[in-house]
């Protein structure tokens, strides 16, 4: 036996207008429609719902009975329909981002905590995560990334200007060791390096009029995070490659300074990305938009100044 939901649905509507023509009405198709669906509905349940005669309708036993299990069903399911539609319209519900730990400090967060406050039926988890992850296979609605290559069913949306990475050391450290110039001169001076959740060492790469050095950094200090290594130069433990907006606050007071600027390419911005989708919830639709306008409000390069 299959019996369709709209099907019971119509009988139901059948039963409180009154009658095929005032259910059609209200339903917007003819009577014919409505009396060929119960006849096809009563043939499915093999059994009578409607007592029918030229001036009136009225439930049968069986039908009374169905009716009574039915509209409490039925007024369930109208109101899941209508939140799924709040749902749909109010941004709502949890959104949950994957980006590695240096777009997670100095933009996503600072975005995330400007949204929740303009959205607050919106919850956030942010997983602080390097690795490259399938944030689809593993239930993320969006992602950060450094430049822009990324899968193809994937959309792209810059956040904030382009990057630089910027090479400091403390005060007492280039006095004593002295200030290198060029890239070349790094080699001797204890740098202090970054090793990937992978295994792999970080390299530093450096521009200057068209010419391009690479450079795998040598130094007694190995560490895995942007934050340890600013803790490390403002110890005096020896030259920091990082993201310039870990070292602007320690740079604008002195306690660390900035070398081979003229050697520091502009880089690639963080990228968010999220999946092709044409249905996406009302809270994924209000956090791009959030993040395009903050975009255009927030023009223009970082700096140190």
């Amino acid at each position: 036996m299959t019996v369709r939901l709209d099907h019971l649905e119509i009988f139901a509507q059948i039963v409180r207008a009154g009658g095929f023509r005032a259910a059609a009405a209200e339903r917007g198709v003819s009577s014919s429609v409505m009396s060929q669906t119960m006849a096809a509905l009563e043939q499915a349940l093999g059994i009578r719902l409607l007592n029918r005669t030229t001036r009136s309708i009225a439930a049968t036993e069986a039908g009374e009975r169905l009716l009574k299990r039915l509209r409490p069903a039925l007024d369930d399911i109208r109101l899941a329909l209508v939140e799924l539609d709040q749902l749909r319209e109010q941004p709502s519900g949890t959104l949950r981002i994957n980006a590695p730990g240096p777009a997670v400090d100095h933009v996503l967060c600072p975005l995330a905590f400007a949204f929740m406050k303009a959205h607050p039926e919106v919850r956030i988890e942010i997983v602080s995560d390097a690795a490259i992850v399938d944030i689809v296979e593993q239930g993320f609605d969006a992602g950060v990334r450094f430049g822009q290559h990324l899968a193809q069913d994937m959309i792209a949306l810059p956040l904030g200007p382009p990057l630089r990475y910027a090479i400091v050391a403390s005060p007492d450290y280039l006095r004593e060791r002295g200030r290198p110039a060029t890239p070349a001169d790094l080699i001797g001076h204890d740098c202090i390096r970054r090793r990937y959740p992978g295994g792999t060492l970080a390299t530093w790469t450096f521009a200057k009029g068209g010419e391009t050095v690479e450079i795998t950094p040598e130094g007694r200090l190995t560490l895995s995070s942007a934050q340890q290594e600013l803790q490390a130069a403002l110890a005096g433990q020896g030259i920091a490659h990082v993201f310039e907006d870990y070292a602007h606050a320690a740079v604008a007071t002195g306690a660390l300074v900035e070398i081979l600027t003229d050697w520091s390419p502009k880089l690639p911005s963080w990228f968010l990305y999220y999946p092709n989708r044409q249905h996406s919830s009302a809270a994924m639709r209000a956090f791009l938009e959030f993040v395009r306008r903050s975009a255009r409000e927030n023009p223009g390069p970082r700096s140190f100044s």
